[in-house]
């Protein structure tokens, strides 16, 4: 039985519709990672199942138990909240501690509690400080002390590292990482960032529109999107698109654009057998782009190199097939001359077809 099941669930403002009858089961001891755009309803979802938000229909059930009529406090769920929600004039022990003085719990047990999880988040000799007096990467620390001093059975993260800089935001996902597997208990996760739910995430659940497009493992989404919005959000840099239409001659089954032909696997053209002159968009990722100069035509793509961005161990570079732009993905130490066209093979199995009017993966 999932920990968490969402069925058939909808919100409705009025007479708008923001979340349109989701199905969702999260397993139990599993790192969830709902992602999507701003307004893909993502947060919304999270708030219905913590309590924070009514349920317009369907329900939501916790280890089988329906609780979307049940008041917050009565779910056994456990928030962390984008903005950290301390208390100014507490210091950190008792911000942690708060939830199990409000259910008169002994003496003992909270600072058990509290000298435990603060010893795996490195919170030790911070217990006495006010929040003013942490950083922003303390204060996001203390605020999942809060929740984790609850032992509840299932912790909700509401994009809580969006308010922190790049670098800090890396060191955080990283002490994530490292608690959910401390812990051991089922996490729904929401942010925006990709990035975060490729490192963090058991499974994806990719929302558009109030819909889920796709979930799945992060290698499932990155290598089989089943659409190209899935196939848009998830990587970076993002998969190029070509428009192209699908060319047979003989045994050979290619995708022909405006300044280029690429050969189809023997799969891929089984697929499309019955669709020549089919109107697609091919998706190819900048990492399986290489420089190679004796690549056979049909595997590689003829590119005019026209910006290099220098970003450490790699380099991404902006270049041009017929009139489209297309990014390339490749070493930083290997020299690329600018404004000249050079041949870039496609790594096999790069390529991914979708069509051009559904946008759903061939």
């Amino acid at each position: 039985m999932p920990t968490l099941k969402l069925e058939r669930l909808c919100k409705r403002y009025a007479s708008h519709e923001v979340i349109h009858s989701i199905d969702l089961e999260m397993a139990d001891r599993e790192f969830t990672v709902l992602v999507g755009p701003s307004g893909c309803g993502k947060s919304t979802t999270l708030r219905m199942i913590a309590g924070l938000e009514t349920v317009s229909d369907g329900e939501i059930y916790i280890d089988g138990r329906p609780v979307s009529r049940l008041e917050p406090k009565e779910r056994g769920l456990a928030m962390v909240f984008q903005d950290y929600a301390l208390y100014p004039h507490m210091n950190v022990a008792k911000n942690m501690s708060f939830a199990l003085r409000l259910e008169k719990k002994p003496k003992a047990e909270i600072n058990k509690k509290v000298n435990e999880v603060a010893e795996m988040l490195g919170l030790s000799n911070l217990l006495h400080r006010k929040p003013a007096e942490l950083s922003g990467g303390q204060r996001q620390r203390v605020a999942m002390g809060r929740a984790l001093t609850r032992d509840a059975a299932t912790f909700l993260f509401d994009e809580p590292l969006s308010n922190l800089d790049a670098k800090l935001r890396g060191q955080m996902r990283a002490e994530l990482a490292l608690m959910s597997q401390q812990v051991q208990k089922n996490m729904v996760y929401v942010t925006h960032d990709q990035v975060e739910a490729m490192t963090l995430a058991d499974r994806i659940v990719v929302m558009q529109d109030g819909h889920i497009r796709q979930q799945g493992t992060p290698e499932e989404l990155f290598r089989h999107p089943n659409s190209k919005f899935v196939a848009g959000f998830i990587g970076s840099p993002p998969m190029n698109f070509l428009k192209g239409v699908i060319s047979q001659s003989g045994n050979e089954t290619a995708v022909v654009g405006q300044g280029y032909k690429l050969s189809l696997s023997p799969e891929q053209a089984q697929r499309v057998s019955k669709q020549d002159n089919q109107e697609v968009i091919l998706g190819i990722r900048p990492s399986d782009l290489s420089y190679a100069p004796d690549a056979k035509a049909e595997d590689a793509l003829e590119l005019k190199v026209v910006i290099s961005e220098y970003i450490g161990a790699q380099s991404i570079l902006l270049a041009s097939c017929g009139d489209q732009n297309i990014s390339v993905e490749i070493k930083s130490d290997q020299p690329v001359p600018l404004q000249e066209t050079m041949k870039f093979a496609v790594h096999k199995g790069g390529l991914h077809l979708f069509d051009q009017k559904t946008e759903a993966a061939i």
